[in-house]
């Protein structure tokens, strides 16, 4: 089922806000996908979600491998019978202010603030598209 990226659903939303282990997919420099676990939080309002990473990560090397237009990727999550996925063209924010206010996010989805790391990256997704069944 299709949503709208901008204006979701009460109930895609909702799942989006709970506490859930996602995978972020991103293109390796051959074309293969490249699928890890990670923590994403989703901002209808901007059109975003965001993922915090170390800067040396494989998937930060293959998101900026396909620069200067960003990289193709999707994130996703599931529970039982309700899935989510949201697409879009993935850049690496490095500014303090970007950082700041991913990791902020990322505390108030996931109940805990992240360790302190002075590499830490965002990948910033903007989104062109949303699917699932929430």
């Amino acid at each position: 089922m299709s949503h709208d990226v901008l204006n979701p659903t009460p109930d895609y939303l909702a799942f989006w806000r709970e506490r859930h282990v996602c995978t972020l997919t991103t293109p390796r420099p051959d074309g293969t996908p490249h699928m890890v676990p990670v923590g994403v939080t989703y901002d209808p309002g901007a059109g975003l979600a965001r993922v915090i990473s170390n800067k040396n990560s494989k998937k930060v090397r293959n998101v900026l491998a396909a620069q200067p237009g960003g990289a193709r990727v999707a994130v996703c999550q599931m529970e039982g019978r309700r899935w989510a996925t949201l697409e879009g063209r993935a850049v690496v924010r490095t500014d303090e202010a970007a950082v700041a206010d991913a990791v902020a996010r990322y505390a108030e989805r996931y109940g805990r603030m992240p360790s302190p790391n002075p590499d830490r990256v965002v990948i910033e997704i903007a989104l062109d598209r949303a699917m699932g069944r929430a």
